[in-house]
């Protein structure tokens, strides 16, 4: 039976991490959805795991996966998006654990030609190391953490305040004043306008800055929003050391913004070679 919508795990590596995002799932108050795991070429682990809980699991599971040929996240992006039999994707990464109401507030907040946006906590490397599986089964990891906040005032987790969800529009108003601000750990979006993009841009052979950036401007230029999902759809994302910043990302994307380019041009498609226009004075 179709579900309603597909979450892509972008994953490399981290089996303890997917282990953990499984039991979250597990726990998901919006069950109608299938999983895709987008696998960057992961060891054999992952395929273990997938393979091992894919029989207990309540929710379709599928992995994808192609050769580790260094970083080539975009690239399983999109085969994850040509895979999906939803129209509706929801997107995080392979070290972001879902709250219960993770999937129930993406797809209950949907709304016309509209990017929603999510935030994420940052857990410390204390804290992280410390997150059990039965504390994600139980639901006690997503429970007002005095540890947790004492880690936040102590700067070792950063955005602690993103773990409180508030339901109320008329207080979330009041809260939230800015337009949504696009991570790429915690995104959605019908998928008609990802194809209308050409999708995620796999010039990108780095992570880093840049990458998000291009999926949010160039969904601009469609006129698709970004609203922000701030204070619900709450992720909480494991330690690990900071990604540097990639030059090439920047004057990639910098690029893309000065030729405002609509369609990358190898994306689901490669428009090199079927010589279709990619910016927006070609569409006018």
């Amino acid at each position: 039976m179709k579900k309603s919508l597909t979450l892509i795990i972008a994953v490399y590596n981290g089996v303890r991490s997917l282990e953990l995002i499984f039991a979250a799932l597990a726990r998901q108050s919006f069950p109608d959805f299938e999983v895709i795991v987008a696998d960057d070429g992961s060891g054999p682990d992952i395929a273990a795991l997938i393979q091992h809980q894919q029989k207990a699991l309540s929710f379709p599971v599928r992995h994808l996966w192609h050769p580790d040929n260094g970083f080539r996240k975009n690239v399983m992006l999109n085969k994850a998006l040509e895979a999906a039999q939803t129209e509706y994707e929801v997107f995080i990464d392979g070290d972001c654990i879902p709250h219960r109401d993770f999937l129930f507030d993406h797809w209950t907040n949907r709304m016309e030609k509209t990017l929603l946006c999510g935030r994420r906590v940052n857990l410390g490397e204390y804290v992280s190391r410390q997150l059990s599986l039965e504390a994600v089964l139980s639901g006690k990891f997503e429970r007002f953490s005095p540890h947790l906040w004492l880690d936040g005032i102590l700067g070792r987790s950063t955005n602690v305040e993103e773990s409180l969800r508030f339901r109320a529009k008329v207080l979330r108003s009041i809260l939230v004043r800015a337009d949504g601000r696009i991570l790429g750990c915690n995104f959605s979006v019908e998928r008609r306008w990802l194809e209308e993009i050409n999708g995620f841009n796999e010039d990108y052979h780095a992570p880093g800055r840049g990458e998000d950036s291009d999926i949010a401007f160039r969904l601009g230029l469609l006129g698709v929003k970004m609203r922000s999902l701030r204070y619900l759809a709450i992720l909480y994302h494991l330690y690990h050391p900071a990604t540097p910043a990639f030059e090439e990302n920047k004057s990639l994307y910098e690029r893309i913004v000065a030729e405002r380019e609509i369609r990358c041009l190898h994306g689901i498609h490669n428009l090199e070679r079927e010589h279709l226009p990619i910016t927006e004075k070609d569409r006018t």
